[in-house]
C-alpha cells in the first residue's frame, strides 16, 4: 500500500488574487462558520477540526470546513491524522481590509447578554 504524501491529503486553497468577495460574504452569512472563524481568531492557534465543539454533526461540520476553505477563508492541513485549521487573516486583510475584524467583533457582540 502506498503512503500519501502531504500534499496529496492537503485540500486545494484557492489563491488571494482568485478570492471572490461574493463567495466570502456567503461562507461568512452561516452562524456556525462564523464561530468556526471566531474561534480560530480568538484562539491564536490552529485547531483541529475535532477542537471546535461543534453541536453540529461531523458531516455537516466537514461542509461548513469545505465552504470556508474553498472561499479561501480557512488553510487546512493535516498533522498525523488530524485536520488543522488555520484562519487565512493575512490573506483576507490583503484582499477585503477590516472584513474578519468587524465579522469577529460583530459575532462576539452577539454572543455577549445585553
Amino acid at each position: 500500500m502506498e503512503r500519501m504524501s502531504v500534499l496529496e491529503r492537503t485540500p486545494p486553497h484557492p489563491d488571494v488574487s482568485a478570492f471572490d468577495l461574493q463567495q466570502v460574504l456567503e461562507a461568512l452569512v452561516d452562524p456556525v462558520r462564523r464561530g468556526i472563524v471566531a474561534q480560530l481568531a480568538s484562539s491564536g492557534e490552529d485547531i483541529a477540526c475535532g477542537g471546535f465543539g461543534l453541536t453540529v454533526s461531523k458531516s455537516t461540520a466537514t461542509h461548513h470546513f469545505k465552504v470556508l476553505r474553498e472561499a479561501g477563508v480557512i488553510r487546512q492541513y493535516y498533522v498525523g491524522t488530524s485536520r488543522m485549521n488555520a484562519l487565512r487573516r493575512a490573506d483576507m486583510d490583503t484582499a477585503f481590509p477590516g472584513l474578519l475584524d468587524a465579522i469577529t467583533v460583530a459575532h462576539g457582540s452577539r454572543r455577549s447578554p445585553a
